[in-house]
């Protein structure tokens, strides 16, 4: 059985290899260049007053480049679940050629739970590879930068791409087993996936585990360092150093009360000389302040195995459920 998957997979298993191989080694060579102005950077630090033009270059030179290299390996899951998982089943379904099988000495349910496994531990080793190399060669900017819960980059390290590759394998699987249709399970699966990436980060994420929450004032110069104010009191673009911000509250009274819309639009179209910092100074003299909820880089590794055994229970799940829906399939 093990012989006859790998008969079936190897010609996509060799496609793989092909279009990994010019990423990996981009990868390569991207990781030594980091690493080399990296190098040029520490030393450039050595002078204090340069160290934080060194910084700003040195993360300026890299932000893009690593970006469309994160965004290219969170499409790597999506496309091994279209290409690898939906055919599948689906393919054998839509020949015909499942009844071959099923009619000889292998149960339907040792026939897909081999197939499941050969090809899902593939998927998750391209995955795994992918990651390494990006993980490696981004380290030092990662460590600059203290990024690493941003949302791409988050998706794009360590063990969660892994995670992802598996559940958007039997994803595909278990939609092109019930569907029976090869393109149609294609466009579904990368449909379905596209959603779950996109809701667990931004509506699950935040809240696998509780926030640390603080106060912060707002005094003039942290207004200062804000991107604006908005009238209704809301504020943007805070950040705390080393932390992921999940959540702020608006604009607040020092007794706690949120402040009044028409304080905002005074500081905000009242005459002034000194434009925006004469506003910050206007909100700065009343005292305002925010609660801040977010959780610090210390928790980014308990973050990665807490989504990682999300989407590991969530491919198993479609598996158990693959295999239940299998034996109950009609020929």
């Amino acid at each position: 059985m093990i012989w006859m998957s790998w008969r079936q997979f190897r010609t996509q298993a060799l496609v793989g290899v092909v279009a990994l191989a010019p990423l990996a080694a981009y990868l390569l060579f991207t990781g030594l260049d980091i690493r080399q102005a990296y190098d040029r950077y520490q030393d450039r630090c050595a002078v204090a007053d340069r160290c934080l033009d060194a910084m700003s270059q040195f993360q300026d030179d890299y932000r893009t480049r690593l970006l469309f290299l994160a965004l290219l390996l969170a499409i790597i899951p999506a496309v091994l679940g279209v290409f690898w998982g939906a055919p599948l089943i689906a393919r054998e379904l839509e020949s015909g050629t499942q009844r071959l099988v099923w009619n000889q000495s292998v149960t339907r349910r040792r026939w897909l739970a081999v197939k499941l496994l050969f090809v899902g531990l593939a998927s998750m080793a391209v995955a795994a590879l992918a990651s390494l190399l990006l993980t490696w060669a981004a380290s030092p900017y990662d460590k600059v930068s203290g990024e690493r819960f941003a949302a791409l980059a988050f998706g794009a390290r360590n063990l969660t791409p892994i995670a992802y590759a598996a559940l958007a394998f039997v994803l595909g699987t278990v939609i092109g087993l019930l569907m029976r249709k090869t393109v149609p399970a294609m466009a579904l699966t990368i449909l379905a996936f596209t959603l779950l990436q996109f809701l667990i980060p931004n509506m699950v994420r935040p809240h696998l585990m509780e926030p640390v929450t603080v106060t912060k004032a707002m005094s003039a110069d942290a207004l200062r360092e804000l991107r604006g104010v908005g009238t209704d009191a809301t504020v943007k673009g805070l950040s705390i150093p080393n932390a992921w911000v999940t959540g702020t509250s608006k604009l607040l009274t020092a007794g706690g009360q949120p402040v009044d819309a028409r304080t905002i639009d005074t500081c905000l179209t009242r005459p002034q000389s000194g434009g925006a910092a004469d506003t910050a100074a206007c909100l700065g003299e009343r005292n305002l302040h925010v609660t801040v909820d977010y959780q610090p880089n210390s928790r980014y590794w308990s973050f990665q195995w807490i989504e990682s055994a999300l989407y590991l229970a969530l491919a198993g799940l479609l598996a158990g459920f693959g295999l239940w829906r299998i034996q109950r399939h009609v020929s």
